[in-house]
């Protein structure tokens, strides 16, 4: 990150808590002061970095219940992983992309808001979730590219027309402006009380079918889509341009790679949105394992030395 080696950020990140308390002005000035760029370069594609999960309780990666608990190891890991050749921008909720903004990690970046965090993790009312974050207003008042909506839909849960409706609202309102509307769905149901995604080509057709319809306009709506079997048919559901999501990872990084390898050659599909998986890998190197994701979404080019064939 510009003006910080690792010590410095570190200094940098717990210092976070002084400036908030006695100059909280400093966000707005920070946003009003940043540089901008376009959506995409001449690429065409796009990779951001997601760090939304813990605003709806959602703090696990693989088998840590609590690895995103740590705020001050979350920003490190974020503020070096937006600092590697080949990432765009981020993804997160007001609190985080508040603080990346008072650490100046960025200018020249990509900012999409988290809008619906209220469907917390394993709550009864989860899939009733309620836009508790950005609203485009909001958005646009801190100068950012767009927002982001989770839209899960059980057809035994009456809490999902509610999320359908109020996703509808918010499409509608970032086009006004202007900005984009990255709509997360799925084809949800419980399993023993906990909400599970269907996976299934099919099911992640459907959802997508659904969101794609929702707003009075879908010009400014982009689809964040999981890597699934049979891709090819996947996408040919929309002319909606498409990035794809990590997820937690379930997989060896060798494998969720070549996932992901084929699943970026495929027409329609722009990049990677990606959190848990590059922020918390296996080996502790984030570094590298955002150097190999950049590599992936722009094949031609070396995104960083620490970038790994294949």
């Amino acid at each position: 990150m510009p003006g910080h080696d690792e010590a410095g950020l570190e200094d940098a990140i717990r210092g976070l808590t002084d400036v908030r308390a006695r100059r909280p002005e400093a966000i707005r000035e920070a946003a009003g002061r940043r540089k901008r760029r376009p959506l995409l370069d001449e690429t065409g594609r796009l990779m951001l970095v997601a760090a939304d999960h813990p605003g709806r309780g959602a703090l696990g990666v693989g088998g840590d219940e609590h690895a995103m608990a740590d705020r001050i190891d979350l920003l490190r890991r974020l503020a070096l992983a937006l600092a590697r050749p080949g990432v765009d921008g981020v993804l997160a909720t007001a609190d985080l992309l508040e603080d990346l903004l008072l650490l100046g990690a960025l200018e020249d970046k990509v900012v999409v808001g988290s809008m619906n965090r209220g469907g917390l993790q394993g709550a009864a009312f989860e899939l009733d979730d309620r836009f508790t974050g950005y609203d485009a207003s909001s958005l646009e008042a801190m100068g950012f590219d767009g927002g982001k909506m989770l839209c899960r839909v059980d057809l035994d849960d009456h809490g999902s027309v509610a999320t359908l409706e109020s996703c509808a609202h918010a499409v509608g309102e970032l086009a006004e402006r202007g900005l984009v509307a990255m709509v997360e769905p799925f084809w949800s149901r419980r399993v023993d009380g906990r909400v599970v995604n269907d996976l299934a080509p099919d099911e992640v057709i459907r959802s997508m079918a659904v969101t794609s319809a929702l707003g009075p306009t879908s010009a400014y709506t982009w689809l964040k889509v999981p890597v699934v079997d049979d891709m090819a048919r996947v996408m040919r559901a929309t002319t909606l341009p498409t990035v794809l999501l990590g997820g937690d990872p379930a997989r060896s990084p060798e494998a969720t790679y070549a996932r992901w390898a084929e699943a970026l050659a495929v027409p329609g599909v722009r990049g990677l949105v990606v959190g848990r998986t590059l922020l918390y890998p296996p080996d502790g190197e984030v570094a590298a394992a955002v150097d190999t994701a950049a590599a992936l979404v722009r094949p031609g080019e070396r995104a960083g030395a620490g970038v790994r064939d294949g």
